[in-house]
């Protein structure tokens, strides 16, 4: 029984409607091979594949009960390999968050998410615009076409971004050290995970940072909050200071996922001490 619910009489006759799921859209993109759609669907059907299928583009749609609140999280798996780039469509780039991935043994995968955070960034700055220009008008900026749906030229809402260097286990492969992705996540606005969607590392906590970030972005917008006075960076992503909690109750609640790499060794695992045992992520 939550909070809410003792709060209520036992002799009420019945209880308040529930709400109904707050809607986010979150796009992932990357370089082709780097494991988008490993980690879509480990987070969809809690399964992995080793096979390789270049995707063009996939949607799924999935409810997720984070602190409290049902949200319904569309996600739209798009294409990495350089000749489908041009597809992109503009709904892509309509997403509430996008979760930029690359491959931990392939340095030229991190190289690649240049291109996509540039497109994210250029459709940052049109809605911090269209918000200026509600606020001009004295219209709510996360009023009609400001936090959901598919279409990006209403919305005034900048967008979160989160790296992910995905396939964390292949440690003997490693060509790209977490410090080294961090520190690109950081210069770009961006938050920050390590990923394994083979051994189910980070999945459920990368998309529950996703959706954290989301929801403080809509709550200052609705305040009227600048990016500046967010302390967020000129193009109003959110800097990457916030690390989920870990306390011992979250940890035994999060189960099996709650791993990561030490960055002394990047090992993957609960070994003691490191910089992993501090922060979950950036």
């Amino acid at each position: 029984m939550n909070q809410h619910d003792k709060m209520l009489s036992p002799h009420s006759s019945s209880a308040p409607p529930s709400q109904p799921p707050v809607p986010i859209s979150i796009t992932i993109c990357g370089d082709g091979g780097c494991g988008k759609s490993s980690i879509t669907l480990r987070l969809v059907r809690s399964q992995w594949t080793s096979e390789y299928d270049p995707t063009i583009e996939d949607s799924y749609s999935i409810t997720r009960r984070i602190d409290g609140v049902t949200y319904h999280l569309s996600l739209t798996d798009t294409a990495g390999q350089e000749e489908y780039r041009g597809m992109w469509a503009s709904s892509n780039l309509g997403a509430d968050a996008f979760l930029l991935v690359y491959d931990i043994t392939a340095r030229d995968s991190l190289e690649a998410l240049q291109y996509f955070n540039d497109l994210i960034d250029m459709e940052a700055e049109t809605r911090l615009d269209n918000a200026a220009r509600a606020r001009k008008a004295g219209l709510s900026p996360t009023g009609e076409g400001g936090g959901g749906g598919a279409g990006s030229g209403a919305k005034t809402v900048a967008p979160v971004k989160i790296v992910a260097g995905n396939k964390c286990d292949l440690q003997e492969s490693r060509e790209v050290p977490a410090a080294v992705g961090l520190e690109w996540a950081r210069r770009r606005g961006c938050g920050f995970m390590e990923t394994s969607a083979r051994l189910e590392v980070n999945i459920e906590e990368t998309f529950a940072l996703i959706v954290r970030r989301v929801v403080e972005s809509r709550r200052l917008a609705e305040m009227g909050i600048t990016d500046t006075e967010a302390g967020m960076n000129s193009r109003g992503m959110t800097k990457p200071l916030s690390p989920l909690p870990t306390s011992d109750d979250e940890k035994a609640a999060r189960g099996p996922g709650n791993r990561g790499p030490n960055i002394n060794g990047d090992r993957v695992g609960r070994g003691a001490g490191g910089f992993w045992k501090k922060f979950r992520c950036w």
